[in-house]
């Protein structure tokens, strides 16, 4: 039933049947390396399998079965990582490093790592890690998430995740690993360049530098090249040798007495001294980046030749002989036996069933419930009126003292409460594990939150304004918003980021600081984005959105108004009329809930965020016209209730949104078309939005932007006056 070998099959089984193999380069022996025979056998048999793995998928999509042919081959040394780890420690894995995974697999019992990694490659239904979404190493029961292919973008939530396991313990709450666990990531030496790569191993460095926990072993597999680009010799080991708060170490990955060794002491270390251990393993590619990718358009014949002399399938196979472990005739019984098996097991599995409609796809972008771990409010609430920064810091403490397992984290949020006050005195209440300070990265500071949130602890994150957040996205859209959907609901990481954004901030601005770009937030799938106006919405958006992320495991982006946060007046000095009630503890706004301020018919005003405080302003210029209006609060940026928008819109002549975001793609773009296709006559409404440009600094900040005066404007040219 077996095809003929593959080209570098062919010369595996011709190297076995000569006298010269290559040689493992320490030449250590088992005693040396405290590996007993029995355990060699089992390596070189998950790194057989998963050898057959990578030529399975080859040969399956060639035909047309699978789909997903990014290979472990070279790479099959990583088993000996997983055989010093135990199953418990989660391992964030490379997608070269299906060894390790099969390898973990034989480790707890009832498991089929051949059946469960062929369901992936073919897209089955029946995955059990990913229902067919995608081709990824995970499993619940092994304690591997699954990673998708976003470059080095699960570094930081590996770190997150590191410093999560000493956090849980010192507040007395369970996580989903044990507190003497060690967190594996491995990852290419391409990879290793990436800024997200770089932005993780720093941050690792700087908290283990000052004396935090940090227990985690980042395996780099160094195959010297990146798809078609060579690593410059020695680079690896020059920019890790020495780097401060991290211990360095290296082994020869085509050796598996080697490997053992130095991952057995990498662990050691890592679990002794909760410290950071980069683990170097020298390894070497074959059969190119991918199946599609032909190494000889950029590799030489001769280069290619040594490669593949240096297959540590043959390595380990010499290692079997010159200790007396198995004889050649033993070793090429079991390559064929399990080249057998997989191919039978292959054939059983492309039957299976394959996701076949919209619904079965999308069923888990959205995570499962979980039950509540809030405890009773038991204080008592200040009802003088206030401004939304100072509602917004009552309502964290509420949440941090009702929420034991609730952490922040940001930058400045700490000693300093924040740039604009909203988590003074936090860190002073609560102590600096649960209020801390990062470094100045929104990439760490995002994994350090997706990471703390897989660990069971739901994460409060503040990106100090929404134009830094753009820079670190990918966190979000890449890993936080996908992980439940890769894993078919399996892993999730709730979690809530609060953002200071948008426009109309006065005295200190430009760019950077006034940004309304808010469209990369909302198509990204399951994502919730809030936006509240004022103070007493303030704290039911964000009250609702740490009850989504606790219970329903949701991640939700808190958009918080810049130019609102100590606005006190509405229409003249000294009236307060912005300055609001504390709705209390149990105040929440459910997603999609809408706000109305008036109940007149001539015209429904639909915006948020600024646009509310605008629009109330020009308002009272409407009204003393004669104009019997109406201001619907969208309140939530996602997943609208485009029904009750209609509802609360479908009896007036007419309506305006005002959208302080850029014309393209800001939200008045999809509540135009919801409106449109409830049955509104286009001619009924009317877009009034900021311009497509960046805001400039100075007197000119909020020229793009619209104003009260606009909303007057637009509102009497809509309506004929």
């Amino acid at each position: 039933m077996y095809p003929d070998p593959h080209p570098q099959e062919q010369r595996f089984l011709e190297a076995l049947g000569q006298d010269d193999w290559p040689a493992a380069e320490q030449a250590l022996s088992l005693a040396q390396a405290g590996l007993s025979p029995e355990a060699l056998i089992e390596l070189f048999e998950s790194q057989l399998m998963s050898r057959h793995l990578d030529l399975q998928a080859r040969r399956l999509q060639a035909r047309g079965e699978a789909f997903y042919t990014i290979g472990s081959a070279g790479h099959e040394g990583n088993a000996a990582v997983a055989m010093a780890l135990r199953h418990t420690d989660p391992a964030f894995l490379h997608y070269r490093d299906a060894a390790f995974f099969i390898q973990r697999a034989r480790m707890v019992p009832g498991q089929d790592p051949l059946r469960d990694l062929l369901l992936s490659f073919a897209a089955c239904a029946e995955d059990p890690i990913s229902g067919g979404r995608h081709k990824v190493l995970g499993s619940r029961v092994l304690n591997v998430p699954p990673q998708t292919s976003t470059i080095a973008s699960h570094l930081p939530k590996a770190m997150g995740t590191a410093h999560s396991l000493a956090l849980t313990k010192r507040l007395g709450v369970a996580g989903q690993w044990p507190h003497d666990g060690v967190v594996l990531c491995s990852f290419g030496d391409a990879s290793f360049n990436h800024s997200t790569a770089q932005g993780a191993l720093n941050a690792a460095a700087w908290s283990a530098y000052q004396g935090l926990p940090m227990p985690l072993v980042w395996l780099c597999e160094d195959n010297g090249i990146g798809i078609s680009t060579p690593t410059p010799a020695g680079w690896i080991a020059a920019s890790m040798t020495s780097r401060p708060g991290v211990h360095y170490l290296a082994c020869d990955g085509l050796d598996l007495l080697d490997t053992w060794r130095a991952a057995r002491e990498a662990v050691h270390i890592a679990r002794t001294r909760r410290r950071p251990v980069f683990l170097h393993m020298r390894c070497v590619r074959l059969f190119g980046h991918a199946g599609s990718d032909a190494q000889q358009a950029y590799l030489s014949p001769a280069r290619i030749q040594a490669d593949e002399a240096r297959d540590p399938l043959l390595i380990t196979a010499g290692l079997l002989r010159r200790h007396g472990v198995l004889s050649r005739d033993a070793i090429a019984e079991r390559y064929h036996d399990l080249r057998e098996q997989v191919a039978r097991r292959a054939e059983e599995v492309i039957g299976r069933p394959r996701l076949t409609s919209a619904e079965q796809v999308m069923a888990s972008i959205v995570p499962p419930p979980r039950p509540s771990r809030i405890a009773p409010w038991q204080g008592t609430v200040d009802v003088t009126p206030d401004t939304l920064a100072r509602h917004l810091n009552r309502a964290l403490e509420r949440l941090m003292g009702r929420y034991p397992h609730l952490v922040m984290a940001g930058e400045d949020i700490g000693r300093k409460g924040g740039v604009y006050g909203v988590t003074q005195k936090l860190q002073a209440r609560f102590g600096a594990h649960r209020v801390i300070d990062t470094l100045l990265d929104e990439q760490s500071i995002l994994g350090l939150g997706i990471g703390m949130a897989q660990n069971g602890l739901v994460p409060i994150l503040e990106i100090q304004f929404l134009a830094y957040l753009h820079n670190a996205e990918d966190q979000l859209r890449g890993e936080a918003a996908t992980l439940s959907f890769f894993s078919s609901g399996q892993y999730t990481n709730p979690m809530v980021v609060r953002i200071a954004g948008l426009g109309y901030q006065k005295g200190f601005g430009g760019h950077f600081h006034n940004d309304n770009a808010i469209a990369v937030l909302r198509d990204i799938p399951g994502l919730l984005v809030a936006c509240p106006s004022n103070g007493a919405d303030a704290v039911g958006l964000l009250q609702e959105a740490v009850r989504l992320a606790d219970e329903e495991q949701r991640v939700v982006v808190v958009i918080e108004p810049i130019a609102l946060y100590h606005t006190r007046d509405l229409l003249a000095e000294g009236d307060g009329a912005w300055c609001f009630t504390d709705p209390g503890p149990e105040h929440r706004l459910a997603v999609g809930e809408l706000g109305q301020w008036g109940t007149g018919r001539d015209l429904a005003i639909v915006t948020y965020g600024n646009g509310v405080y605008l629009s109330r302003q020009a308002a009272e210029r409407l009204q003393a016209e004669g104009i019997a209006l109406r201001i619907v609060d969208l309140r939530w940026l996602t997943a609208i209730d485009h029904d009750a928008v209609h509802a609360a819109v479908a009896d007036c002549a007419r309506v305006l949104i005002v959208d302080e975001c850029r014309r393209s793609g800001s939200p008045s773009e999809e509540l135009v078309a919801g409106l449109v296709e409830r049955g509104l006559d286009g001619r009924q409404v009317m877009r009034l939005t900021a311009e497509d440009s960046f805001i400039p600094l100075g007197r000119a900040a909020t020229v793009t932007l619209p104003a009260a005066e606009d909303i007057v404007v637009r509102a009497r040219e809509l309506l004929g006056r």
